[in-house]
């Protein structure tokens, strides 16, 4: 599990949303955000670490950072769902959720932890859903749903 950390006594100009540079599923949505965000910056905590002193490499290795410039810092989920305020049409209520229902708190940080263990499979996942570009991606998950429905419908008809 990663550890939630508060503030930092270095904060940066703007807005920064720090995370991993060696994940391919990391990098595929960063490309997605930064099409939808604005005064939000990015970097990999490859080139941010040496910047927060206060804040350890290991805490950086476990999980993304959104670090506010007041010093605010949000981790893991919470880290995401604080990008969302940074969107070009704000979705403010996933913060709000996590902030103050301690369920869906819980359900974020464990299907955060799973998600962080499991990249090569979302990975897998993000391209046959998705595509691989992640700046023109299209709905291959419907196809998939319909597939699935297709063949459970033609199961159903046959064993009936």
């Amino acid at each position: 599990m990663f550890t939630k950390i508060h503030k930092t006594t270095h904060p940066p100009d703007q807005p920064l949303f720090i995370w991993d540079g060696e994940c391919g599923f990391c990098k595929y949505w960063i490309i997605v955000w930064k099409s939808k965000t604005e005064g939000l910056d990015y970097m990999t905590f490859q080139d941010a670490a040496s910047k927060f002193p206060d804040i350890s490499l290991k805490d950086f290795k476990k999980a993304s950072r959104l670090i506010e410039s007041d010093g605010s810092v949000f981790s893991g989920p919470d880290s995401a769902f604080r990008t969302f305020y940074y969107f070009k049409k704000p979705k403010k209520h996933w913060h709000q959720w996590y902030k103050y229902s301690p369920i869906f708190q819980k359900i974020s940080d464990h299907t955060y932890n799973w998600i962080a263990k499991n990249r090569p499979l979302m990975m897998r996942l993000t391209l046959a859903f998705w595509g691989k570009n992640p700046l023109k991606r299209k709905p291959y998950w419907l196809l998939w749903v319909i597939g699935a429905a297709t063949i459970a419908f033609y199961i159903m008809s046959v064993f009936s």
